[in-house]
């Protein structure tokens, strides 16, 4: 099998003058699990020295914009709620065209992913054994028990199914993995999602049941950015092939892979459009 083209390596500079606009992603590119990075701050007060259109595209479900632009301030990067576009924020959206109102829903995360559901019209329940369901949304590994949780869940689609009803399942957030700083790394929703689904496939009798994905790799962040930013040609900097990568590719933005989780090499399946080394201008 013949290499694969190796991806152009650039600099940030180079990007932005090949583009009209910047999308970042949050975690392992501005912040990991400790705090911001260390080229984050300059980075983000020269873009607005520049004026340079720019937004946060992330597959963090567990934090809305509003609380984002709190815990960015406290790290030092002055970020405003409209350029911060989160998997969250597609929750709302999801209720509303399936149609879920009034669906009890099991949620599995934080009080902000509490909220996405309420606002798409969704009733969240309390995660306790016996409990009936209409949905169950998976958001984060933060917020709720990350083992009893997923029990209840899982127990609560097959008693759904046993009684003739078939749940509506959403993961919000896709990621497997994110980096929790000094080289450690943590699982997250996207995990949760693939252990429930692999339980399903044995348990579910036939039933072929799996999570309807909103953030990366699907391209729903990436259009609704380029909306925000009112952009034609934006470039995409993430740190993950099969989430950042791919989705930006799916939407047809073009990317650059950022030294982060994922290393790019010949046999890889995804190939960015560019590699990035740092992040300076």
């Amino acid at each position: 099998m013949p290499c694969r083209m190796a991806p152009a390596t650039r600099t940030l500079e180079e990007l932005l003058a090949a583009h009209d606009g910047l999308l970042l992603d949050a975690y392992g590119v501005l912040v990991d699990g400790s705090g911001a990075l260390p080229e984050a701050r300059p980075l983000i007060h020269e873009l607005h020295r520049r004026a340079t259109p720019y937004a946060i595209v992330t597959n963090d479900a567990s934090r809305s914009p509003a609380t984002y632009v709190k815990r960015f301030a406290e790290m030092g990067l002055a970020i405003p709620e409209a350029r911060i576009i989160t998997s969250g924020s597609l929750l709302p959206g999801y209720f509303k065209a399936r149609q879920l109102g009034g669906a009890r829903t099991i949620v599995l995360g934080t009080e902000d992913s509490y909220q996405h559901v309420i606002e798409g019209g969704g009733v969240p329940v309390a995660l306790a054994a016996g409990v009936e369901i209409d949905a169950v949304a998976i958001c984060d590994d933060a917020g709720t028990s990350f083992l009893s949780g997923m029990e209840i869940a899982l127990s609560a689609i097959l008693r759904a199914l046993e009684a003739g009803r078939r749940p509506a399942l959403v993961l919000a957030n896709p990621d497997l993995v994110y980096p929790k700083g000094k080289g450690e790394l943590g699982f997250t929703a996207g995990a949760m999602a693939l252990l429930i689904e692999r339980a399903l496939a044995r348990l579910s009798h036939g039933e072929s049941l799996t999570f309807d994905r909103l953030g990366k790799p699907e391209p729903h962040l990436f259009v609704r950015a380029k909306q925000v930013l009112a952009v034609t040609n934006p470039v995409m900097v993430g740190d993950q092939l099969e989430t950042d990568v791919a989705g930006a590719l799916a939407a047809g933005v073009s990317v650059a892979l950022y030294r982060g989780i994922s290393r790019w090499h010949a046999g890889s399946a995804i190939t960015p459009t560019y590699l990035l080394e740092k992040l300076a201008l």
